[in-house]
């Protein structure tokens, strides 16, 4: 008769060392992590055909039990047999919570089954994998077909560049508002993230503005023709509440902010009167002539209904786009903007022709209509200056930290914007 070892018939010195393959102690457990166990990879098959039997065949308490015991055996197995267990597991409808836990940050290969494959996967069962897991299991949690806007803010907070862009590529997933604007925030860096950006449905207005201070030529030319839309609606809606704000004196200062938003008139006529400039033509006529001063860049950005940090960010745009929107929304000509750009003496010619730059800046110019142009100045205006409060002012010059959740739309825009000024 076959003699097969009693488990409780064993001695202290034999504890742990059943060469049934299942338990392997002490110092056979190396040798042991080399050699091929027949009866350890049955019975680790058998136990998942348990798993995997319909309800039918078996019930929640016994599939329960199995699914624990397969696991412990699961974590001392080896890599193949793992491997082999979790392509098995990944075809189910339904996989028990422990060994989703268990597999799902095993090694990427082995968890590769799970992540990519399995469809019955929970959303906490893909948030414990992003806290749990490697950036590599990240990465390939991102190309998973349709990944929720909860999973898809968690993939972006981690901040991996690699798992981001994979996120933005794939056209199953659903992105949060946050999950757009912490993207946008790390293109900042990671320039090759924009043309993805751009691309996808969910990316609005605001996130497309504070984009355009680091987008290329490209993309600036998409957002200014995708996203710079009209007010028309707005006017039309709130056209009398002009009449009732200046009855009051404009003394709230909630609805003038708006108000200043959605009016159809850019320049101020205020600043005009206070003004050692004729007009604003005037003002970037004599800046063409003797160069830009901050004296004149600040009355510019005045003349212009804007505050001089809106109108500096503009100035200093490297890509020259910002100015034909500043000329296009005041109602400036092309002549205006190309004294502009000589103010700031910029190249205006090269072998004999209009210079590449100039040029690139007089097409976006003719491009935009007026009302779009307004709107797109307005928006940089309101969130670069009026949402720019003391606190913040205080927080990017010292290089201190915010909590982003309590910011509003423009004061993330504004502090998006600034921050790469100082990075500079």
């Amino acid at each position: 008769m076959s003699t097969s070892p009693d488990p409780e018939a064993l001695g202290p010195e034999d504890e742990m060392s059943v060469d049934d393959g299942l338990i392997v102690g002490g110092a056979h457990a190396d040798k042991a992590a080399e050699q091929v166990f027949p009866a350890r990879q049955t019975l680790l098959k058998r136990l998942a055909d348990v798993v995997c039997l319909p309800e039918t065949r078996v019930n929640a308490f016994e599939r329960a039990v199995t699914a624990d015991l397969l696991v412990e055996m699961l974590r001392e197995a080896q890599k193949g047999e793992r491997l082999r267990v979790a392509r098995r597991l990944s075809k189910l409808s339904e996989v028990p919570h422990t060994l989703v836990r268990l597999l799902i940050t095993d090694e990427p290969e082995v968890a590769r089954f799970l992540i990519e494959d399995c469809d019955s996967l929970a959303e906490t069962d893909l948030l414990y994998c992003i806290r749990r897991g490697t950036p590599t299991h990240c990465r390939l949690l991102a190309t998973r077909k349709y990944i929720g806007p909860v999973v898809a803010e968690a993939l972006t907070d981690t901040g991996d560049i690699a798992t981001v862009e994979q996120l933005l590529k794939n056209r199953t997933s659903t992105l949060s508002q946050g999950a757009i604007e912490a993207a946008v925030s790390l293109s900042q860096d990671a320039p090759r993230l924009v043309p993805h950006l751009i691309r996808r449905l969910e990316l609005r207005p605001s996130s497309a503005y504070v984009m355009f201070w680091w987008a290329d030529a490209d993309v600036r030319r998409v957002i200014l023709s995708r996203f710079a839309v009209n007010r028309e609606v707005m006017q039309d809606s709130a056209g009398d509440v002009f009449a009732m704000a200046a009855k009051e004196g404009w003394s709230d200062p909630l609805a003038r902010k708006a108000l200043q938003f959605i009016e159809r008139r850019q320049r101020n006529r205020e600043a005009l009167k206070k003004s050692p400039f004729a007009s604003l033509e005037a003002a970037i006529a004599e800046a063409a002539r003797s160069g830009m001063t901050r004296h004149t860049a600040e009355e510019i950005s005045y003349l212009s209904g804007i505050k001089p940090s809106t109108g500096a960010k503009i100035l200093r745009d490297g890509g020259g786009e910002a100015l034909a929107v500043l000329c296009k929304a005041t109602g400036l000509k092309k002549a205006d903007l190309r004294n502009l750009w000589r103010a700031l003496r910029r190249p205006g010619q090269k072998d004999g022709e209009v210079h590449p730059d100039l040029e690139r800046v007089l097409v976006v110019y003719d491009t935009l209509a007026v009302d779009r142009a307004q709107t797109v100045l307005r928006y940089w205006n309101w969130s670069l200056s009026s949402a720019l409060t003391p606190m913040m002012i205080r927080a990017l010059s010292q290089g201190e930290s915010m909590e982003i959740d309590v910011l509003s739309v423009p004061q993330r825009a504004a502090m998006l914007a600034f921050a790469q000024d100082l990075k500079r």
